[in-house]
């Protein structure tokens, strides 16, 4: 319960200053540079609150992805309460519901105190953005000690606001459709995993992968095994 209440803590003092000016990209990844200000841990101590942490990074948004429940039942192996989330997605929306995963990665790129309030070093970066002109940087007040928390806050937050765009560009690709039980885009998406499996040996251990995820190995298994006839 304490763990929950100081994340609960850190979720409610988060604050996005500067929202990117675009949504996630439905068809393409999406960079986002990202800087995180906190005052410092110690200011409660000190009570000198002329500080700031300034954290720079980029979170790198994969393409979305349109998965069923019964695909999530193969992709949460290896989580302790996995089998138990899948299965009451799969009880409450059914085998074949698509739906959307987004999958996210952080490269942080160092971090520095500066000796100015964070209101002075809102302003500069504001201003360093602006020069910049990128549309896809964005600046979160967050807390300190939890300011992964307040990282993760903002790719909750900038996932929701996409969503709604994201699946409207699939319906207009009509990719939200299904084949055979599974979703048009995933089938594209294997699709294009053969194509690179063809030239890039380290794509094979992925396409096999996904091919298990959505129980289509034996469905394109002649295929899988002509990568390996070809070198």
């Amino acid at each position: 319960m304490e763990t929950d209440e100081r994340i609960r803590y850190a979720i409610e003092n988060t604050e996005l200053v500067r929202p990117p000016k675009q949504a996630l990209a439905t068809f393409g990844i999406s960079d986002i540079r990202y800087y995180l200000l906190t005052q410092p841990i110690y200011t409660d101590i000190t009570g000198n609150t002329e500080e700031t942490v300034v954290r720079e990074g980029r979170v790198i948004a994969e393409r979305p992805k349109i998965v069923t429940p019964y695909y999530l039942l193969n992709l949460f192996q290896g989580f302790e309460h996995g089998r138990e989330y899948a299965d009451y997605v799969l009880r409450t929306y059914g085998a074949n519901e698509p739906g959307l995963l987004y999958r996210y990665r952080n490269e942080s790129s160092g971090m520095n105190i500066l000796a100015s309030p964070v209101e002075s070093v809102i302003e500069n970066i504001n201003q360093e953005i602006e020069r910049s002109e990128n549309p896809l940087t964005t600046i979160i007040k967050g807390v300190d000690e939890l300011w992964d928390i307040s990282l993760m806050k903002f790719i909750h937050d900038i996932t929701r606001q996409s969503l709604g765009n994201n699946v409207m560009e699939m319906g207009m690709r009509g990719m939200l459709g299904m084949d055979g039980g599974i979703p048009r885009h995933a089938r594209y998406m294997i699709e294009q995993l053969f194509r690179e499996a063809a030239g890039e040996r380290a794509k094979i251990s992925e396409l096999e992968a996904e091919l298990s995820r959505w129980g289509l190995f034996s469905e394109y298994e002649d295929r899988f095994l002509d990568l390996f006839r070809r070198r």
